[in-house]
């Protein structure tokens, strides 16, 4: 939540929800602050929450990861081994963990609401919250720290 003590820059017309490339400057992108509304860093209901480090951990153990954004975001680029299910089918479209390992939900970052409204899904049809990770940086962070982005299938 911002207020008065802490104001964000106003909204642009036309948003970018990932940080672009800067073209003809490999490493730098241009990050739009502009969108979204600040999430928590810990979410209601328990579930964990997880930066980078253990988000590359899960992948190196077989970990599933689940992109909770639209796809045409995720068209343009997501983390390896993702799976792309939107937020708003997560209860219909998602299989609960196979093995011991919990799944890890993102989507475009620290502003975006997708996961967290996920995230309520899932506990609201009676998913546990060790089931469930929370990774907020999202797509903002990962591309921003130079982590690789696997383009979606098409």
């Amino acid at each position: 939540m911002t207020d008065a003590f802490m104001p964000r820059l106003p909204r642009r017309e036309t948003v970018d929800r990932v940080p672009r490339p800067v073209d003809g400057e490999p490493g730098r992108f241009s990050v739009d602050a502009t969108w979204g509304v600040i999430q928590p860093l810990h979410l209601p209901g328990g579930v964990v929450t997880v930066g980078e480090l253990e988000v590359i951990e899960h992948l190196r153990h077989g970990g599933r990861v689940v992109d909770c954004r639209h796809q045409e975001y995720v068209d343009e680029g997501t983390i390896p081994t993702a799976t792309a299910v939107p937020h708003e089918r997560i209860v219909a479209d998602l299989a609960p963990p196979d093995g011991p390992l919990p799944i890890v939900l993102f989507c475009n970052g620290p502003q975006c609401t997708a996961t967290p409204k996920a995230v309520a899904a899932l506990l609201d049809a009676g998913w546990s919250p060790a089931t469930l990770r929370y990774y907020r940086g999202g797509m903002h962070d990962w591309v921003t720290l130079g982590l690789p982005v696997a383009r979606a299938d098409g």
